[in-house]
């Protein structure tokens, strides 16, 4: 897999599913399993079904981002439909009841959001990946009633440019990342960039990365333990494949690990989660069969590969975060499963990965780029593709 190819997205193209939005057929469905289910669901071990399929603008369309949860409702992001075909903030009951919050793309507002939204109280905030005052995309807060207000612009000067992850909350700050942009130049671009952005609008560059073993590329965004940011590079490092990061919030940087060496994992486009003070993640290629791992690395930098993706019909290319779950770790591959179109997983801390569902068959969804959501037990996603109408998915399973 081409480490870039992926998530490399443009701000005014889809590069998943259909070729143009009139392309798609404009209606949308609310799928409830059944014993007449599509055979992808009715042969699943596990208590799975389609929650909603997306439909053709005004509805949104290829959902990248995974979801929140707000007193029971899901609320996430599509980088595509709506009112101006730039993307939307959504709504859904779990009982699969979706509406259009805020379609992106009028004037100076932002456009693409490609991660979820974050829950400050009451309030909503995130990223869009183009638009803004300098095009190069947006920090945003919108209420649930769906009120948005742009909190900030990026792309001025070396300011980050182009923000795909999503926010985090520390303290009352929101802290995130940038794909390009910053103080250092990589092959004509700016590698990237860490930010601290307040809850109205002032934003400051943290840490820019240098492109070569401080790391370039941050696709992934940000976990706080106990007052200590950490994160991931796509690029960069000892080897040139990733690292894993530590960073201060006054923005003193240290690469705790370097991927890409041996059969390590390379390319991460996700930030570990911190499960009992260790931190566990995944890498979208590398490992033992070149599918990705999933990997555990202490606070201190020792990693260790948990599991190789891509043997037979197990998942490849992971390009989400993890959750834990009552002491086991699940998540989603991209790509590989018995159809080739991902699959959702279980691995235990000790390293011992199932495979639960395997997307791709009937008007399932397929190719899940976002990690999971757990709600009561239940674990709600998102597919890029797939669903009715191709345009994507949220999916529950009970594991």
């Amino acid at each position: 897999m081409e480490h870039i190819t992926i998530r490399y997205l443009s701000t005014c193209a889809v590069l998943v599913g259909c070729v143009g939005i009139a392309a798609c057929s404009q209606s949308h469905v609310q799928y409830v399993p059944s014993a007449n289910a599509e055979s992808s669901i009715a042969t699943s071990p596990l208590n799975y079904g389609l929650v909603y399929s997306f439909g053709a603008p005004p509805d949104g369309g290829q959902p990248y981002g995974a979801l929140t949860a707000v007193k029971g409702t899901l609320y996430g992001t599509s980088s595509s439909g709506g009112a101006n075909s730039l993307g939307t903030v959504f709504s859904l009951t779990t009982g699969g009841t979706e509406k259009v919050l805020h379609s992106f793309g009028k004037g100076s507002d932002g456009q693409t959001p490609y991660d979820r939204l974050i829950d400050v109280s009451g309030t909503l905030y995130g990223t869009t990946g183009g638009g803004g005052k300098y095009v190069f995309g947006t920090v945003f807060s919108i209420t649930t009633a769906g009120t948005e207000k742009v909190l900030h612009g990026f792309g001025n000067d070396s300011d980050g440019r182009l923000p795909q992850a999503p926010l985090i909350d520390a303290k009352g700050t929101l802290y995130g990342t940038t794909r390009e942009g910053g103080e250092f130049n990589c092959s004509g671009e700016g590698c990237g960039a860490v930010f601290s952005v307040t809850t109205d609008g002032k934003e400051k560059v943290l840490l820019s990365f240098n492109g070569a073993t401080g790391g370039a590329y941050a696709y992934a965004g940000l976990t706080d333990v106990s007052g200590t940011l950490y994160g991931t590079t796509s690029s960069g490092g000892a080897h040139g494949f990733g690292i894993v990061f530590s960073l201060t919030t006054d923005g003193k940087e240290k690469v705790l690990h370097s991927f890409g060496a041996g059969t390590d994992g390379s390319f991460p486009y996700a930030a570990p989660i911190d499960v009992n003070g260790t931190l566990y993640g995944t890498t979208t290629s590398g490992g033992k069969y070149g599918g990705g791992t999933a990997f555990s690395i202490t606070t201190a930098g020792k990693e260790k590969v948990l599991h190789s993706f891509g043997s037979g019909t197990d998942g490849k290319d992971p390009i989400a975060n993890l959750i834990a779950v009552s002491g086991t770790l699940y998540g989603t591959t991209y790509d590989g499963g018995a159809s080739g179109d991902g699959v959702v997983f279980s691995i235990t801390t000790a390293g011992k990965e199932k495979v639960l569902h395997s997307f791709g068959l009937g008007s399932d969804g397929s190719f899940p780029y976002a990690g999971l959501l757990n709600v009561g037990g239940k674990l709600y996603g998102t597919t890029v593709s797939g669903g009715a109408n191709d345009y994507g998915t949220v999916i529950a399973i009970t594991p």
